[in-house]
């Protein structure tokens, strides 16, 4: 590594321009800039690489960082905007680095706490004793949201509550480390922090290599191995409990069940039965030994907790009680994130540990005892006021932590009228001057403040810390800004090390891969979302070749009553993608919504986002390439337009998103794997093309009545023109053309290649518990290709047609009453015994 000794002239040079104006505000602590101004010593290698890079390099370097997040999909959510729209991954391109010594600090104290949040919550949930011996007030506990009642299982030893745990710590002027919140219901970020050492080591390869940093992968391989330990023998595996795709970090959960090999799964996939939680398959149902929660405790269970909840399972808290299914994390823990329990923290240290807190908190005063509260109000123009509990409640004003120092003087009086009502709500902390650490900007590197939050996982024999994080940078110089619902950006964390470090990796070595070619276990949800993925997919692809057909032949100025024009105007009507029929709107119109209005549920942006919304719910099982294929498709239709399209405008749309559905197709069918959920999304495929199929044909061939330019049209549509063609070389005819678009055995867009590849789909498929017998769907499909052998090309019939179109429909209703939906005879039959 360089020094400062061995500096060249230019990277000198090179430092003091990354520095320049580098402003260290005064009483406050800088990671990477001492009180001289001088960088400190585990800083200097990393400013020296920085410096021997051009100013353009970095900056390609840095963009090949954010590009890696945005093809990888890594998006968060905001609440606030309301369409609750993705945004892209903030990432802070300079990672904070901790030293060794500071990393020991670290690590012991956050040890100590996750010991400490753990044998506290043990005490509530076993009725509380010991705090009531020490003093700790019955409100404080049981004035907390998360405190759920219905867990307390007073005399009997708690189950683990905290097997994951987390912690923001900051820094105070003196340059000490202290905790500002603890997370115990659901920590968040710790995929987010992968992801970012993936972004950034790729981007400074070079850079990062130059220094021993420890890895990150040997703690998500204690994590699965501590999880898997409580499973059961042909259980449903670890499953990660997600509230859903509009949740904000929904992007970890999915990354994380993909990374971990865990089964990500919401509350409408589970069941409880007889005391335990099961998942409901395509092949019946799955026992839960192990659940990863990723909802807040109460929203999970609608019978015992929280009755408006739609993300729970209900009787979850029955199964937890008994034991049957081990929560990561137990509900109600969320609990130990009060900030009202920080101001006590210190002597429940002393009382749990036997020892002094080796990170102690922010000062925190509790509202809700006198003394406490006449000391915040007493000093109030010097403190922060926040909601006492992590989730706040009726009548407490909205957008805090409150800095008293900044509000106006109606505000204070209002807050301080809202402490002397209800003090239990509040909690008055110190002014936190949070340390700073450089962040990237217009070529030099300048000082933002930091929270650093570290990980930790229970195991066997204690805890294991993440040797790194997830760093939030904020713009300000107060603690409201540093959360990603307030414009925070993300930075890695380098914990360096004194010596050289081992390349771990979550991939096993060969001789521990045992060969095996099952398909696993496939939840009922996630088949129905890849069954109908594929049909909206499907879907737009017709509704892009009848608006494409529809645009060439207003481009040619057909005439408006032609009936090909009519067909594909009345086919766009009938199907939402238009608001009108002809003559109500022109042709031109009719096409330009079916292109445009998202409004219009049959209109393509519609059916995109349909399939998109499809595919975030199985996007740990969708490829990744296919995704983000699918992802450019809704990005596209969705650009804002400038003014009316223009016809030539509209062909080109339509043909841009029908090559991009072809990549999201391909890549399904090189990717997948062939197994159930291939098989669902296939036939998805196949009954839509199938549909599709039937009704281009119903429209536009009708015996002697179809024009030659309806027929032309459907050989377009159908996308057989050149197969025709090579055969007969004569104009369209309707026996042909029906042959070839229905019954022709050899065209793979043909109707009765559909129905084959639907059988033999079908019947690959899982029986059904507990008989093992073959889903209805199955003669259903028998039905359909007898009423296909029987179609005469000569003499078919509209009617003929519109039989096998309503039996699709019934085979679609059969497969998903049979593996998508749970009754009540499967229920109590399917049981396992």
């Amino acid at each position: 590594m360089s020094t400062e000794a061995a500096m060249t002239p230019d990277i000198a040079a090179a430092r003091s321009a990354l520095l320049a104006g580098y402003g260290r505000e005064p009483g406050v602590f800088d990671e990477m800039v001492d009180q001289d101004g001088s960088v400190r010593p585990h800083w200097r290698p990393f400013v020296d690489r920085l410096a021997a890079e051009a100013p353009g390099t970095l900056a390609q370097r840095f963009e090949a960082a954010d590009r890696y997040l945005k093809d990888s999909g890594v998006f968060y959510r905001v609440y606030d905007d309301p369409a609750a729209s993705e945004r892209p991954w903030p990432l802070s391109h300079v990672p904070l680095l901790i030293s060794p010594e500071d990393w020991a600090v670290i690590e012991a104290g956050v040890v100590q706490r996750a010991g400490l949040v753990e044998a506290l919550l043990s005490d509530v949930y076993s009725g509380g004793r010991r705090l009531a011996e020490l003093g700790v007030p019955a409100a404080l506990v049981a004035g907390s949201p998360d405190f759920l009642r219905p867990l307390v299982q007073e005399g009997r030893p708690q189950a683990r509550q905290l097997h994951i745990y987390a912690v923001d710590l900051g820094r105070s002027p003196s340059g000490a480390w202290c905790v500002l919140r603890d997370r115990a219901q659901a920590p968040s970020g710790a995929g987010f922090a992968l992801e970012n050492r993936i972004a950034l080591s790729r981007a400074l390869a070079e850079v990062f290599r130059g220094f021993d940093v420890h890895r990150l992968a040997p703690f998500f391989d204690t994590l699965r191995a501590e999880l898997a330990r409580n499973r059961e023998v042909d259980d449903a595996g670890v499953c990660l409990l997600t509230p859903g795709p509009l949740n904000e970090t929904y992007f970890e959960h999915t990354y994380l069940a993909r990374y971990l090999g865990f089964r990500l799964v919401e509350g409408m996939d589970l069941l409880v039965l007889g005391g335990s939680v099961y998942l409901r398959t395509v092949a019946g149902l799955r026992k839960v030994r192990v659940l990863l929660r990723r909802i807040d405790g109460d929203f999970a269970d609608p019978l015992e907790l929280n009755a408006r909840s739609h993300l729970g399972i209900a009787g979850l808290a029955r199964a937890a009680r008994r034991g049957n299914v081990v929560l990561a994390n137990g509900l109600g823990s969320g609990l130990a994130e009060a900030r009202a329990l920080l101001g006590f923290m210190p002597s429940l240290a002393e009382a749990f540990a036997g020892a002094p807190l080796k990170l102690p908190n922010v000062a925190t005063w509790w509202c809700g005892q006198d003394r406490e509260r006449e000391a915040v109000l007493d000093a109030f123009d010097e403190r922060v006021i926040a909601p006492a509990f992590s989730r706040t409640g009726n009548g407490i004003p909205s957008g805090g932590p409150w800095v008293v120092s900044e509000l106006d003087g109606a505000q204070r009086g209002q807050l301080r009228e809202a402490i002397l009502r209800r003090g239990v709500d509040f909690a008055g902390q110190e002014v936190v001057k949070l340390s700073t650490t450089p962040v990237w900007r217009d070529g030099r590197l300048v000082p933002h403040p930091f929270v650093f939050r570290v990980f930790v996982v229970a195991t066997e024999t204690g805890y294991a810390v993440m040797p790194g994080g997830f760093a939030l940078i904020g713009q300000q110089d107060d603690l409201r800004a540093l959360s990603m619902q307030r414009g925070a950006r993300s930075a890695d964390v380098w914990v360096l090390s004194n010596g050289p470090v081992a390349q771990t990796t979550l991939i096993p070595s060969e001789a521990e891969i045992a060969v095996k070619r099952e398909e696993g276990v496939l939840p009922s949800r996630a088949a129905d979302n890849l069954f109908w993925l594929a049909r909206y997919v499907e879907r737009t692809a017709s509704t892009l070749r009848l608006v494409r057909a529809l645009s060439v032949r207003v481009a040619g100025n057909r005439a408006q009553t032609a009936p090909d024009v009519t067909g594909l105007a009345e086919l766009l009507f009938r199907w939402g993608a238009s608001d009108a029929p002809l003559p109500e709107l022109d042709a031109a119109s009719v096409a330009r919504s079916a292109l445009s209005d998202a409004d219009l549920e049959g209109s393509v942006p519609a059916l995109v986002a349909a399939a998109r919304r499809a595919g975030l719910v199985v996007r740990d099982r969708f490829p990744p390439d296919a995704w983000r294929a699918l992802d450019d498709l809704h990005t596209y239709l969705h650009a804002p337009a400038g003014g009316a399209a223009a016809d030539v405008t509209m062909f080109d749309t339509a043909s841009h998103a029908l090559r991009t559905i072809a990549a999201v197709t391909g890549f399904q069918l090189e990717t997948m794997s062939r197994v159930a959920g291939w098989r669902f999304l296939k036939l998805g495929f196949r009954i839509e093309r199938a549909l599709a199929a039937c009704r281009f044909t119903r429209q536009f061939a009708r015996a002697g009545q179809s024009s030659r330019e309806e027929l032309e049209l459907l050989l377009e549509l159908s996308d057989c023109q050149i197969t025709y063609r090579s055969r007969y070389p004569f104009g369209a005819a309707f026996a042909p053309v029906v042959d070839l678009v229905l019954l022709d055995e050899s065209n793979p867009r043909s109707l009765v290649f559909q129905l084959g590849r639907i059988k033999s789909h079908i019947v690959a498929l899982p029986v059904l518990p507990p008989l093992g017998r073959r889903t209805p769907a199955v003669a259903v499909a028998d039905r359909i290709a007898a009423l296909a052998v029987q179609l005469d090309p000569q003499h078919i019939r509209g009617d003929d047609i519109l039989g096998i179109e309503n039996a699709l429909m019934h085979l679609s209703d059969e497969i998903s009453f049979s593996y998508f939906r749970v009754r009540d005879p499967f229920l109590t039959e399917g049981l396992p015994s």
